[in-house]
């Protein structure tokens, strides 16, 4: 078995990116995909992010409503969120990426 998603959609916003004191950096943001190719029916919303390398492209070439593909995996965290809530999210951790 293998852990493994591919997404084609669109930047719903700018990421968002992070830095971290060692010089690397996340990216997270949102694709919104769509099952048929009319695009009638309503987009399905994927939160996704990226480190490193894969990170800095996305900080530089990332705009809304740009088209892109991905390749992942999933990935389950748990975080507290603002108001003291342990909440439970899915993400794809983006591996490859190719903006069209």
């Amino acid at each position: 078995m293998k852990n493994q998603i591919t997404l084609i959609g669109n930047i719903g916003k700018a990421p968002q990116i992070t830095n971290f004191e060692n010089g690397n950096k996340v990216a997270r943001f949102d694709i919104a995909t769509n099952s048929s190719p009319s695009n009638t029916k309503k987009p399905e919303w994927h939160h996704v992010f990226a480190f490193g390398n894969i990170a800095q492209f996305i900080e530089n070439f990332a705009e809304t409503g740009k088209r892109i593909a991905i390749s992942g995996k999933l990935v389950n965290r748990t975080y507290v969120n603002k108001m003291g809530q342990l909440r439970k999210i899915t993400e794809v951790e983006i591996l490859h990426v190719i903006g069209l």
